[in-house]
């Protein structure tokens, strides 16, 4: 429906599509502090439109992006994102829908966003699901707050989150939020949660586990069925952290092995843009016992008609404006179509062969806390370089001079100088090879000219800097 038609359509049902201004206007530069405002006009010197264009090209070089090389952060699978995905979301037909247009008027956009869902169910063997989380972190909270209203119903006093040592930070944050208390539990000798631990730390008063599988030492958690069993017959919930999925698609099904809650990153797994590319989404799926707590509305298909549930008997409420990041989804929905599933486990499969790949050609220039193959990513540490004064940081910026992204670095927690790398599967052999060169190249450097070393980057805009004053104390001009 286009703008003419939409007003139209307004006026004849005297239906407020775009809610009045609640808020009283302010001028802008109310906003400002009267330093950060300029006292006049800035004057432009008349400049040729070539030579603005190539200082904007100049600027726009400076910038790292995925298009332009390797993106090796670990935990966040920064692949590349196919081009076909942009131009599905921009189809002015879904571009320019309104949220609050009639169920009848948008069909397309919500069979597309039901299909997504099914999609989901089936990757991850769960039985219903809400696509309104708009982060990997709003997903999690959205999941705890239902594992809460779960416990709340059934009149049961369980306030303990378990959460392993390898978790991502947003584990404990979410569950403090949805105001639990968190218990932390060791991983073993083989990077992975032990059963005896687990059994050690239940109780009645246990919500839920917390986990993420593969854990982020790209390592499987292959206790995961006997870790459901204990939770399962104790009356506690296993929740999986989704950000790792690049690992299993097709390979398994979380459902399988007993996990009750999901959420997934259709930022990371599903190539939509990730950070500041974004924005981001994160559905959360469940099985069958928990889905009368989703959030509302969820959407359903009669045989005939798509409409939003607003009818569910215990939901926890909405916890998006309208119904999530729709333009994520697009591209997440085009993804799956276009790969199929013999794509997407294809695209598991090789995200695996290129980590071991990296991992066996640098477990002799780097430690290797675990040394056994991994998953979809793996963690190098730098503890035998600090001898010569050279840290996980150092070889970090020393990479940005080689032209590429860093890897994660100091995470996860329980390894000394920790570097975390996940290539993805949409890196070549070739771009692999000249990653572990530069790898190769820096374990040599420290070893010989660590002075120089703790110096880089030399080549990037900025140099050095003192990590810590500019962390305290942020200076961004005004220019």
């Amino acid at each position: 429906m286009d703008m003419k038609l939409l007003c139209e359509h307004k006026c004849s049902k005297k239906n407020n599509y775009t809610p009045a201004l609640d808020v009283k206007e302010k001028p802008l530069l109310n906003f400002f502090k009267s330093s950060q405002t300029r006292k006049k006009p800035m004057k432009f010197s008349p400049i040729p439109e070539r030579e603005t264009v190539k200082h904007f090209t100049k600027l726009s070089e400076m910038n790292y992006h995925i298009d332009k090389g390797m993106y090796p952060l670990g935990s966040c699978t920064m692949k590349y994102n196919p081009k076909v995905a942009e131009d599905t979301a921009n189809l002015p037909g879904l571009l320019n829908l309104h949220p609050e247009m009639p169920d009848d008027e948008i069909q397309g956009a919500l069979k597309i966003m039901f299909d997504l869902g099914e999609f989901l169910k089936e990757i991850s063997g769960m039985d219903a699901i809400t696509l309104q989380p708009e982060a990997g972190s709003h997903g999690e909270l959205t999941g705890l707050l239902i594992i809460r209203a779960y416990f709340d119903l059934k009149k049961e006093n369980r306030k303990i989150v378990l959460i392993p040592d390898t978790a991502h930070g947003t584990n404990p944050a979410s569950s403090t939020r949805a105001g639990f208390e968190i218990k932390e539990i060791k991983s073993n000798k083989n990077g992975i949660l032990d059963a005896r631990n687990l059994k050690k730390s239940m109780n009645e008063q246990v919500a839920a586990l917390m986990i993420t599988n593969p854990n982020t030492l790209g390592i499987f958690e292959s206790n995961i069925k006997e870790l459901s069993d204990i939770l399962h017959n104790s009356g506690a919930i296993l929740y999986m952290d989704g950000a790792n999925l690049n690992a299993l698609l097709g390979t398994t099904k979380a459902g399988n092995f007993g996990v009750d809650i999901i959420h997934f990153n259709l930022h990371k797994t599903f190539a939509t843009p990730h950070g500041g590319g974004g924005p981001g989404s994160g559905p959360l799926a469940v099985k069958n016992y928990l889905s009368e707590f989703l959030p509302v509305p969820t959407i359903e298909f009669d045989g005939k008609k798509y409409k939003f549930n607003w009818k569910l008997k215990n939901s926890i409420g909405k916890v998006s404006s309208f119904y999530g990041a729709f333009s994520v989804m697009l591209k997440a929905y085009t993804y799956i179509r276009t790969l199929g599933a013999n794509g997407l486990l294809c695209a598991s499969e090789q995200a695996i062969i290129n980590s071991n790949y990296l991992l066996s050609l640098l477990n002799k220039n780097y430690d290797i806390p675990y040394d056994k193959n991994c998953m979809h990513e793996f963690v190098l540490s730098a503890s035998r370089f600090k001898k010569n004064g050279i840290r996980a940081l150092d070889i970090a910026k020393s990479l940005l001079d080689m032209e590429y992204h860093a890897p994660t670095i100091y995470f996860p927690l329980n390894v000394s100088e920790a570097m975390m790398i996940e290539p993805t599967e949409t890196e070549s052999k070739e771009s692999l090879d000249d990653f572990i060169n530069a790898m190769k190249t820096i374990a040599k450097q420290a070893e010989e000219t660590p002075s120089e070393l703790k110096k880089s980057p030399y080549k990037t805009p900025v140099g050095r800097l003192n990590e810590a004053k500019a962390n305290r104390e942020l200076n961004v001009k005004w220019l």
